[in-house]
Parts: C-alpha cells; structure tokens; sequence
C-alpha cells in the first residue's frame, strides 16, 4: 500500500505563496543546505505526484521543464486542461482517488503544492505523513498553508530539525 505523503515550505507566518501569487520570498533560499531532507532525494523515493489545479496551473507556467518525467503525475480538476506541459492523468473524484492511490504497491505518493487538496485529504484520513519546512519569512499575505475548514487533528510530531538559514524542519505524523 503507498504511502501518501506532503512535502512544503511554509513561511513564518503560515503562508505557502504570497499574496501577488509568488514564491519569491521562498526562491531566495533555493541554496539552502536541507542535507538528507533535499527535495531532489525526497523526489527520488516518489513514484506518483498528485497535484490541484491551481498548483498545476502555477508549476505549468513556470519557465523550466517539466519536472516528474520519471512519476506518475495526477491533477485533480473538474476543468479540462488545455495543453497539458507534462504527461499526467486527471482525476476529480478526491474519494475514487484515494482508493486508486491507497491500492498503488510501486512507491510512495507525494501531494504536491497547495494546503486545500491536502486538507482534504486530511479530512479523509489519507494524509500519512507531512514534512514542513518552516522559512523565516514573514510575508503578510497570501495563501494558507491549510485553510480552515473546521477539521480538527492531533498529528504525531515525528522529529523537528533546524536545518540552514534558519529553515526549521517540522515532520508529521497525520
């Protein structure tokens, strides 16, 4: 059974892209030293990337190349996608998903990007395992790292580590 996992930066003040939709604030650490916990190493261990629309929509416009060639890439969207950047699958059925993804025996899955899609999957008990990557940042506005919905948890705190620059690594169990 896969595990389904999150991996994501947060600011300070819990904010996960700022308010004029950048992630300018987080791109100045880009050479920070995250040693065993690299996003490269961690991506490594990935076989299936699920991702929201928004999160598609900001990673699809970005100037590089498509970045999981070697994953299983699902977007949850009930919008089609025009041109899609990379090849990737569609799924809007969160709960089908679940199922689907649970039933995966070839790697672990990463829930890449925004706190709604791994919100709801908290709230469906799917969210295994959570690594947070704290940056001392303030940046006033912006998206939440998790909107709040009124679900309530108590994760199991698995180690928290104080990385480089300042970056704190929080890592959860859900």
């Amino acid at each position: 059974m896969a595990r389904i996992l999150g991996y994501i930066a947060a600011s300070l003040d819990g904010r996960i892209v700022s308010g004029d939709g950048s992630l300018e604030w987080l791109y100045k650490y880009d050479d920070m030293d995250l040693g065993e916990h690299d996003y490269r190493l961690f991506l490594k261990r990935i076989r299936t990337v699920v991702m929201g629309r928004g999160t598609y929509d900001f990673v699809s416009k970005e100037q590089s190349p498509w970045a999981y060639g070697d994953q299983r890439v699902i977007v949850v969207t009930s919008r089609p996608l025009d041109d899609p950047k990379g090849t990737l699958e569609v799924r809007s059925d969160v709960d089908a998903l679940i199922s689907e993804l649970r039933a995966l025996d070839d790697g672990d899955v990463w829930m890449l990007g925004g706190g709604r899609l791994q919100m709801a999957f908290m709230e469906r008990g799917a969210l295994d395992e959570i690594e947070i990557y704290l940056i001392p940042e303030i940046i006033g506005s912006g998206q939440p790292l998790f909107p709040l919905t009124g679900f309530r948890a108590s994760p199991t705190l698995i180690s928290a580590t104080a990385i480089n620059k300042g970056c704190v690594r929080l890592h959860y169990r859900i």
